[in-house]
Order: C-alpha cells, then sequence, then structure tokens
C-alpha cells in the first residue's frame, strides 16, 4: 500500500503488545517469536477528516510516541469476517519516527536583529 497518498501519520497511541487472550493476558507472537504489537495512528489527507487506524507490527516500535510523526513501512491492508462481523485489518513491517525537521536558518533570522 501506498503510505504517501495517506498524508501525515501520527501516533495516536503508542506501541502496546496484541494481546490474544485476555483472561491468560496472552501476547500474541508471529512465526519467528516476535511479539507483535499494535500502533494506533491518524491518517488525514488534504482536507479531509482524521480517521484512525491500527496498525500491527512485529516488534517494538523504538522511538514513537504519542503525537509523534510517523513513517510506516510495508503497510498491508486485508479484509476479514466473522460471523455477521466485518473489517479492515492493518499490519506493516515497521513504524519508525520521523526526524523532527530542523530550524531552518531563514527562519531563525526573521527574529529580529539589529
Amino acid at each position: 500500500m501506498d503510505t504517501t497518498r495517506l498524508g501525515v501519520l501520527r501516533c495516536a497511541v503508542g506501541p502496546e503488545p496484541k494481546i490474544t487472550d485476555f483472561e491468560s493476558k496472552e501476547v500474541k507472537k508471529d512465526r519467528d517469536g516476535n511479539t507483535i504489537y499494535t500502533v494506533a495512528v491518524t491518517v488525514r489527507q488534504d482536507r479531509r477528516r482524521v480517521s484512525v487506524i491500527e496498525i500491527a507490527v512485529p516488534g517494538e516500535p523504538k522511538g514513537v510516541a504519542e503525537g509523534s510523526e510517523v513513517r510506516v513501512t510495508g503497510l498491508e491492508a486485508f479484509a476479514w469476517a466473522m460471523g455477521d462481523r466485518h473489517g479492515i485489518s492493518f499490519r506493516a513491517a515497521a513504524i519508525t519516527p520521523v526526524p523532527a525537521a530542523p530550524a531552518s536558518s531563514a527562519t531563525a533570522s526573521k527574529g529580529g536583529g539589529a
């Protein structure tokens, strides 16, 4: 899935281990034994309302915090159905923080010198 068409992606809820059994608190793992984490991400395309999607990712995404801009690599969406319930689930290869842009010198020089 081409994430550049999704606009700016921001972390809405930080990484949390995905629970498969709420009674035993069993955590979901992938085939390689990596813990699966979920990250809620806001998606806002030009002048459209904000949507929140939950993305599953193997391993804990380091440096991803609520409110930070993120980059999603290898995003896949797939439809599911169970009885009369249905929806779309998302998974990705990785979710990483976008480094903050350094303050430009043009902006800094507008500060009102002598």
